[in-house]
């Protein structure tokens, strides 16, 4: 089946953070983890919008705040370390739940969690849900 990959049904609503209308902000500039990420998301019940790169990243924050962010950092334009530091920057994004996904070789960002590329579409879901848990606690 070609979405196995997917929660079950049951699974997707017995985690502490149900994902029904919660918004997540996709930056990658890859038209195909783009779409895979967006896909996977939607499917598990988030509310999904994207941007291709971290200009049009900063645009699609300051119209409107998601839950959570998965950012690519070699993005086009404006970088994601540049994204980075605009939310760490801001009070309002404080609670944002940011989820890094890179193939650079990078440490820990500060307030972020880490995924290396290649990111298989469960592995995303489950650490999506992890950050909105986490930035729950902390607010």
């Amino acid at each position: 089946m070609l979405l196995s990959f997917l929660p079950s049904e049951i699974d997707l609503h017995s985690r502490a953070v149900s994902p029904q209308g919660t918004s997540v902000l996709i930056v990658e500039d890859d038209p195909d983890l783009r779409y895979l990420f967006r896909i996977s998301l939607a499917l598990a019940g988030f509310q999904v919008r994207e941007a291709s790169d971290g200009y049009q990243a900063l645009a699609a924050l300051e119209d409107e705040t998601p839950a959570a962010i998965v950012l690519d950092l070699g993005l086009p334009r404006v970088s994601g370390f540049l994204v980075l530091e605009e939310i760490a920057a801001r009070e309002d994004m404080r609670g944002l739940a940011v989820i890094v996904v890179t193939g650079l070789n990078v440490g820990e960002q500060r307030n972020t969690i880490l995924l290396r590329k290649p990111v298989e579409p469960p592995e995303l879901i489950q650490t999506v849900r992890r950050a909105l848990r986490r930035s729950a606690a902390a607010t």
